[in-house]
């Protein structure tokens, strides 16, 4: 039995590494974005995506690494969520709904971790904490580039 709690927990972090990377990746959509657009714009953006993005990707990160050292398993070394830059004529708009399909990608890993009911039986409350704070944290990002997106350029 031992064998097999251990390999849940080993795949139930392999999954939350896996959303970590999808935040990863729309932090550095974001980022690129962050660079094509005008101050004022560049500035909202910070404030109602990328902080909010990097927040959870800094929570998911806490929640793998005390799970991790709580389960006495290895911890992953994560890279920094930092892009290239834009690629040539990728616009803002391209790189926010990639960040967007991200953060939406990182949410339903999690949703799928949370009602495979894997959290539950390995008997980590601090994890199943970590893991819904992110998602409180993800829930209204769609809604705000959204709102970013539409008024983007006026």
């Amino acid at each position: 039995m031992t064998y097999l709690a251990g390999e849940a927990r080993r795949e139930l972090l392999d999954t939350v590494a896996a959303a970590i990377a999808h935040l990863a990746a729309a932090l550095a959509d974001l980022g690129a974005a962050y660079e094509l657009l005008d101050e004022r714009a560049a500035d909202r953006l910070e404030d109602e995506l990328f902080g909010p993005v990097q927040h959870a990707y800094g929570r998911a990160r806490r929640t793998h690494t005390g799970f991790a050292g709580r389960a006495g398993l290895a911890e992953e070394t994560f890279p920094a969520a930092a892009g290239e830059g834009p690629a040539g004529g990728t616009t803002a708009r391209e790189l926010l709904q990639r960040a967007m399909e991200g953060v939406a990608r990182a949410d339903m890993t999690l949703s799928a971790l949370q009602d495979s009911m894997a959290p539950v039986e390995v008997g980590d409350p601090e994890l199943r904490r970590g893991l819904a704070e992110v998602r409180e944290l993800l829930g209204p990002l769609p809604g705000r580039a959204r709102e970013f997106v539409r008024v983007l350029g006026r």
